[in-house]
């Protein structure tokens, strides 16, 4: 007899967001950029217990450049949604980790630079292809 639990696991649920869209926090209303996500929360246990809202740990947990701040957050899918405004997003890492933009999608393009939150990257992002136009300097 064939046991149809053997050897199954239930697949996660594929993340609502991308790197390089574009998103604005429900409760804090501040506005960033998705640099990378992780299927469910890796942040250690004191670190989610000091969050405020403490959301589900078993959904998509966004790392976010903060528009026109020098810092990343960490934040649940939950607590998130698309910022519809098309405002070029500002913050220093942005050059690092982005080669350029769909403006048809208003969505960042992502490089291969990996995006380590404990360690900064050790190499220079790689230039852009040849067909997407480059970031412009106001937005690095």
């Amino acid at each position: 007899m064939i046991n149809l639990n053997d050897g199954y696991s239930v697949l996660p649920e594929l993340p609502e967001f991308q790197a390089g869209q574009v998103i604005k926090h429900k409760k804090y209303e501040y506005r960033g950029l998705i640099v990378a996500f992780d299927e469910t929360c890796q942040a250690a246990d004191d670190w989610y217990q000091s969050n405020q809202t403490q959301p589900d740990r078993n959904q998509a947990w966004y790392h976010i450049l903060v528009d026109g701040a020098q810092h990343v957050t960490y934040v649940a899918e939950s607590n998130i949604r698309l910022d519809q405004t098309g405002k070029a997003v500002v913050h220093p890492l942005l050059n690092l980790f982005f080669f350029g933009i769909d403006e048809g999608n208003n969505q960042y393009l992502r490089n291969d630079v990996p995006f380590d939150p404990g360690k900064p990257p050790d190499a220079l992002p790689p230039p852009p292809p040849e067909d997407i136009p480059p970031l412009p300097p106001n937005l690095g």
